[in-house]
């Protein structure tokens, strides 16, 4: 690990005591807390996308000694949904289901899987439970968050027991309040910089009980001066299915994964993503699912737009287990480049260890089709309203699996925005 990622150097046992501390967290939750960041020394970054001599995305250079302020976190949440759900913030799930987070909290996410998980670990101040008991049926969970602090720590819990539902509905922004990074940046005597570079860091945890069904839509739409690490991750029983839907607008750079552990027969999980990326915007997107029980079913669909020098990194992993007999599974990545100058790749992958398979992949990056906009054009539409109706148009397929119609809608109307801007 380079030098440059040394932030553990800056933090202390103190801190992380005080943070567990003011939630009222149990002893068994600060050791967990302590251990992640004893454990910062030995552990690296998340694994990147390597070619021979090239990191494609390169986290040991973010500046987290500057970023990093554990003390001052500030944020405006909203977590809403039906009675008959529990839709807690931390402190109060800490209080109400003590045994429901010992028995899940860093079960399907190891703590100290890698350094910003052991960071975000050690450090997380803010978060939701979501807990659906047996045979309910939930509908329009909501959990916004806007970032008010240089740094800030997010955890998400979601648990749902036999024949249960719920749909998620998650926003992470940047407020407009500055006070707090201004605090934050005189408490710990550093001159405020321009543009207020930030770092947010989220885990989501999914348990789906036996038979349950979770759709958990993300729309992340940061500051572009923000630096983002997200990793969402569900676990299936028998029958159950976790459909995710990630949007990633925002931040300069972004390193996100988002996966299922297929462990229950007959589990099925659905991810389907989308971004678009400007400027000098940088998305590493991790897209995997592990086939590990019988008649298990995956679709990975992923499109994303980049332009100006804006780069996009995608890798899709499809595992199918030695036991996972019967299994279907599809992955399609789709990335279309609207400048010369900016830049895309994709690494799918398919990992088969067991013949009884049905499983493919697909990645295809690419400019606009000069044909398509020829045919508009020369039908009296104007080159500009061309290109971003066929730019709108080649996120249907994604936008047509979003079930929630505030996620779909918000998704139209930032790409459209985005669309705007570049003319």
């Amino acid at each position: 690990m380079s030098a440059g990622t040394q932030v553990h150097a800056n933090l202390t046992d103190e801190q992380v005591r005080q943070i567990s501390e003011d939630l009222d967290e149990p002893d068994w939750l600060t050791e967990t807390r302590l251990e992640a960041l004893e454990a910062l020394e030995e552990l690296d970054m998340p694994d990147v996308i390597r070619t021979p001599g090239r990191d494609w995305t390169n986290l040991h250079e973010l500046d987290f000694e500057s970023l990093v302020d554990p003390l001052n976190a500030a944020e405006n949440k909203d977590q809403v949904g039906p009675d008959e759900v529990d839709v807690l913030s931390w402190a109060d799930a800490v209080q109400e289901h003590d045994d429901l987070l010992q028995e899940h909290f860093g079960s399907i996410v190891d703590p100290q899987e890698n350094y910003l998980t052991a960071l975000s670990t050690a450090l997380f101040s803010t978060g939701t439970v979501v807990y659906v008991p047996e045979g309910v049926d939930a509908e329009d969970v909501t959990i916004r968050t806007e970032q008010n602090s240089r740094s800030l720590f997010n955890y998400t819990l979601v648990v749902t027991e036999e024949s249960s539902s719920v749909t998620i509905l998650e926003r992470q922004s940047t407020g407009e309040d500055s006070e707090a990074l201004r605090a934050s940046s005189s408490e710990s005597g550093d001159e405020p910089r321009a543009g207020d570079e930030q770092y947010y860091s989220g885990i989501v945890e999914v348990a789906a009980g036996e038979n349950s069904y979770v759709q958990y839509g993300s729309l992340q739409n940061l500051s572009e001066e923000a630096y983002n690490f997200t990793l969402k991750r569900g676990v299936t029983d028998t029958y159950a299915t976790i459909d995710w839907i990630e949007g990633n607008i925002g931040t300069q750079l972004t390193k996100t994964e988002v996966s299922t552990l297929l462990e229950g027969d007959s589990s099925e999980t659905q991810i389907v993503g989308a971004f678009y990326g400007h400027n000098d915007q940088h998305f590493d997107l991790d897209v995997k699912v592990w086939h590990r029980a019988e008649h298990t079913t995956a679709d990975l669909v992923t499109r994303g737009v980049t332009d100006d020098v804006a780069r996009s990194v995608y890798e899709g992993v499809q595992d199918v287990g030695r036991d996972a007999w019967d299994t279907s599974s599809y992955q399609r990545e789709n990335t279309l480049m609207l400048s010369d100058e900016s830049e895309a790749d994709a690494s799918p992958k398919l990992i088969i260890n067991n013949h009884d398979t049905e499983a493919s992949h697909s990645a295809t990056v690419g400019q606009i089709d000069a044909e398509d906009l020829f045919y508009m054009t020369s039908r009296g539409v104007d080159p500009r309203a061309a290109r971003n109706m066929l730019v709108e148009g080649f996120f249907v397929p994604v936008l047509e699996e979003v079930d929630v119609d505030e996620l779909r809608d918000d998704l139209v109307e930032l790409i459209g925005a985005r669309l705007r801007q570049r003319d």
